[in-house]
């Protein structure tokens, strides 16, 4: 098939599911940009990409701003060899702004990292503790962020390696997510995402890809108390390197209707993947 024939036979395929989704059917909010902000009586309802691993497709309407923040988060492992290796993360924020109807940015930061790492048969350990990497990431929504039964959105991402040493690995890596958000019969809420990294290789020299892929469904408890279960597994393309699956959980409280706090817990399944991580954290919008 011709390069014309895949644009048209893509072109088709979206119009099919935008028919399907909704897509064509939100209000237009085409005026407004960073610095002509979405009225406050024409915002979406707040919706946040975390606690959950799984990312969101909606993106933050545009001229507004909203921090999601790890209040504390923590992580251990103790691997088969028994080496223990703990990180706790203070602060972590991701800023984002909307510049457009369907296009916002995100500057991620772990604002204070530490971590620690004991091998009691070998009498060795080590601690490092500072400031974390940099993330640059655009979202662009291609349907459902103000209406429909689905909304799909494209995240690239590059990070800037300004952690110190023992922190972070020091070299500049980056991806592609694609978040998939479906409403279900219930009312409950299923996200899928495909997120495709290139990351530096263990030995320093050269670089390979890891695909991660996860699915989240969440559901309303009571009033403004709602839950979530996710499973997130990632397989690394570097030879040698098992696939780690986890299994999480968490509850999200809205307060207001810009400020949400989350609270819950990741668990390692494999062998390979941390032992476990609760994590508490804040968001609003502004």
């Amino acid at each position: 098939m011709s390069f014309r024939g895949w644009v048209i036979l893509v072109a088709n395929g979206l119009g099919f599911l935008g028919a399907l989704t909704g897509w064509g059917s939100e209000p237009d909010k085409s005026q407004y940009n960073l610095f002509n902000p979405v009225p406050r009586e024409a915002l979406r309802p707040l919706i946040t990409d975390r606690p959950s691993l799984t990312e969101g497709p909606y993106t933050v309407d545009a001229g507004h701003f909203q921090v999601e923040s790890d209040i504390g988060t923590w992580t251990h492992d103790t691997d088969a060899s028994g080496v223990v290796s703990e990180m706790t993360k203070l602060a972590s924020v991701n800023l984002k702004t909307g510049l457009l109807p369907s296009l916002d940015l995100h500057l991620i930061l772990d604002s204070y990292v530490r971590t620690r790492t004991e091998d009691r048969a070998a009498g060795i350990s080590g601690r490092a503790s500072g400031l974390g990497d940099l993330t640059v990431r655009l979202k662009k929504n291609f349907w459902g962020n103000d209406s429909g039964s689905s909304a799909f959105g494209v995240i690239p991402y590059f990070k800037v390696p300004t952690a110190g040493r023992g922190i972070g690995n020091g070299s500049v890596e980056g991806g592609l997510l694609f978040p998939l958000a479906v409403r279900l019969p219930g009312e409950f809420d299923l996200g899928l995402q495909t997120r495709l990294d290139c990351l530096r290789n263990d030995g320093r020299s050269g670089h390979h890809l890891e695909s991660v892929n996860s699915v989240v469904v969440g559901h309303s408890i009571v009033g403004p108390l709602s839950g979530y279960v996710e499973f997130f597994t990632i397989h690394s393309f570097e030879s040698n390197s098992p696939w780690q699956g986890l299994v999480d959980c968490g509850l999200t409280y809205l307060l207001t209707e810009d400020i949400q706090l989350d609270a819950g817990c990741n668990f390692g399944v494999t062998a390979s993947a941390p032992d476990y991580n609760p994590f508490l954290g804040l968001s609003w919008r502004f």
